[in-house]
């Protein structure tokens, strides 16, 4: 590297909350090691990218980005791929850009301090890919967290699920969870910190298993919510197969336990889940959603959905739609099915085209918002706490969230000024599709 540049990096990331929170501990990290951050690939001597590969098209992505930077390794400049890309795609990256000296799949984050002595000794091309072997997870001291007062806390690495259609198990490695001892520790520390809200993060969340065994997820999440200090406690992914009802017990005995559930179902159809592998039938799914709808406290559930999986009938499509109406979900992410590297799905017939796809998306987006706009009607009149995350300054509103992740656009009377990672009452004035817009209550 160039001297005026040594040990300043820059990071870009793609993906989801896991990678978002992979890259503040790596960011931690290397600046525990006396790198600076930079906020451009011009003024970085290490150029890195925390890569994501669930949905198609993700290898180009990066590989374009390399690409367009390849000339910046006449100025010394190294570079590094992390995270799925990195662990799918292994020293084929090396082939394909030669300018990149690291390699490093997100379970092996663990040895990147190891890995950057060996980049700084002047080694060409350095690897870090575990697969499915450690048992390890990645924990340090060192988090570079970017939202002072909502902090991510990862409690589960790695997927044992192996769904058809899902990159996941090969890229991130078996499930592997903390102790509960560390992440109370942890939720101690952030709460001493000032941060109010904690997300437990997981590929699957609820799968969790205490190594030491003291704690299931339902009581390891009541616990990080009595911690003092801590105002609101989220959770994400869950899978339906080990959604327990103590998960809802607990969140009807602790108001700091927010009133969501993330639960993806992915498809309304039991011949079609148990094509792509997902452990569950329809029934036993909707049995979890009649746990929730029976709780004291209205929890908001929210899913993920494919649609054109292979073999996916019109019929089984129908299946999913009717599954919208007799759940009533208050928000869902809609996804095409498309093939992804090293998973059971490419053994079957993709003959779904992708119009067919793109009609069955829109079907779905468009009941899906009919529902929402339904469901949000609602909360007309309702008085609700917020959590502050900023201001539309061109709208001249407030921008918040409230405990069952809805956003929640207000205006506040003359004079007052929320401050970011507070907590106002809003009476909610508008219910739109997306979103709820209101007055703040003095």
């Amino acid at each position: 590297m160039a001297p005026d540049s040594q040990k300043t990096f820059y990071l870009e990331t793609f993906g989801c909350q896991m990678n978002v929170h992979d890259s503040e501990k790596v960011i931690g990290t290397l600046m525990s090691e006396g790198y600076r951050q930079v906020s451009t690939v011009e003024e970085a001597g290490l150029i890195l990218y925390n890569t994501c590969s669930i949905r198609d098209k993700a290898e180009q992505k990066v590989f374009h980005r390399l690409a367009d930077y390849k000339k910046l390794q006449k100025q010394g400049k190294k570079f590094g791929v992390l995270g799925c890309v990195a662990q799918q795609e292994g020293d084929k990256i090396f082939e394909r850009a030669p300018h990149v000296s690291m390699v490093c799949g997100s379970a092996s984050y663990r040895n990147l301090s190891a890995m950057l002595v060996q980049i700084e000794a002047g080694k060409q091309r350095v690897t870090g890919l575990d697969d499915r072997e450690t048992d390890e997870c990645f924990e340090t001291e060192f988090t570079a967290r970017t939202n002072p007062h909502r902090g991510y806390i990862t409690i589960i690495e790695g997927c044992d699920k192996f769904c058809a259609y899902c990159v996941v198990p090969f890229t991130r490695g078996k499930e592997r969870s903390r102790t509960s001892d560390s992440v109370l520790s942890e939720s101690r520390q952030m709460a001493d910190l000032g941060y109010s809200e904690v997300q437990l993060l997981g590929q699957n969340v609820n799968s969790y298993k205490d190594p030491a065994g003291k704690k299931s997820f339902a009581e390891l999440l009541a616990a990080v919510g009595e911690i003092p200090g801590i105002r609101r406690v989220r959770f994400t992914t869950s899978h339906p197969r080990d959604f327990g009802r103590d998960i809802v017990e607990a969140i009807d005995s602790l108001s700091t336990l927010c009133n969501h559930v993330h639960l993806p179902v992915q498809s309304g159809s039991t011949r079609v889940l148990d094509a792509m592998q997902r452990l569950y039938t329809r029934d036993q799914y909707m049995e979890r959603i009649t746990w929730m709808k029976a709780a004291r406290r209205e929890i908001s559930i929210t899913s993920d959905i494919i649609v054109g999986f292979p073999g996916e009938t019109e019929d089984d499509f129908q299946e999913t739609l009717s599954l919208l109406d007799e759940v009533e979900y208050d928000s869902i992410f809609g996804f095409k099915y498309s093939p992804r590297p090293n998973t059971p799905s490419l053994k079957l017939e993709d003959a779904i085209p992708d119009e067919e796809k793109a009609r069955r998306l829109t079907v779905l987006q468009e009941r899906q918002r009919e529902i929402q706009k339904r469901r949000n009607q609602r909360h007309l009149g309702q008085v609700v706490e917020v959590m502050v995350e900023g201001k539309n300054e061109a709208r001249g509103q407030w921008i918040g969230r409230t405990s069952q992740n809805k956003t929640m656009n207000f205006k506040t009377p003359e004079g007052i000024f929320p401050s970011t990672g507070s907590y106002v009452s809003i009476m909610a004035t508008v219910c739109l599709p997306n979103s709820l817009a209101g007055e703040m209550v003095i």
